[in-house]
């Protein structure tokens, strides 16, 4: 069921969330691995304007007085690259659906998009290669299993655009560019359980979500 959770402020907010994750465990980092995670397409709903508010709080759009409908959920974590070594100082966003199925485009004719939803997000990583986006777990919308669009550039390392999946959905086993990896562990790479996460509040979740890029030449 969906939910619209109560407006909270940005500022209190958007730093639970980017605390939280690692708070408990700052040397947590994974260990270095060669798996690159699978590029995927971009997709025909890249923002054609980055939107005025793009941080990484997408749930609560500046000017606006309600939050977003949906549930809120954290996604986290690191990226690095394929030697291992986080990637600091990179940029990572973020792009979704609103909790109707629509995305905030000219393209899509679905119907108007959430007004109090960004649909959009970018941070920085800091020195670890971390990151964190408060947003709404994704839903599906016909023709497609829930998903999140990201993309990753920095330093020494080739960009890389791919998608986030739920772990579990039913409409996964039938999602034509989820099944376009064929290979189980890349495509378990980008497939993604949410948790319980009371440290950000009640009914809210979080999922862990790494990125491994390749080294540029």
């Amino acid at each position: 069921m969906m939910n619209r959770h109560r407006t909270i402020p940005r500022r209190r907010l958007l730093a639970a969330a980017l605390a939280a994750p690692f708070a408990a465990r700052p040397a947590a980092l994974r260990a270095a691995t060669a798996a690159l995670t699978p590029p995927q397409s971009r997709g025909p709903f890249y923002p054609v304007e980055i939107p005025a508010d793009s941080d990484a709080n997408l749930v609560q759009v500046a000017g606006q007085p309600e939050s977003a409908a949906g549930d809120v959920v954290q996604v986290f974590g690191q990226v690095r690259d394929d030697h291992g070594r986080p990637l600091a100082g990179g940029r990572i966003e973020i792009w979704q659906c609103d909790a109707f199925g629509h995305y905030h485009h000219p393209r899509d004719r679905g119907g108007r998009a959430d007004p109090n939803f960004q649909g959009f997000g970018r941070a920085v990583l800091d020195e670890d290669g971390r990151y964190a986006f408060l947003t709404i777990k994704p839903v599906p919308y016909p023709g497609r299993t829930p998903h999140i669009h990201f993309a990753v550039a920095g330093p020494g390392v080739e960009p890389l655009t791919t998608q986030m999946y739920l772990a579990g959905h039913p409409l996964n086993v039938d999602d034509f560019l989820y099944n376009a990896i064929r290979d189980p562990a890349a495509r378990d790479s980008v497939t993604v359980a949410f948790r319980a996460a009371p440290d950000l509040g009640a009914g809210i979740e979080a999922g862990r979500f790494d990125l491994v890029l390749g080294r540029s030449i």
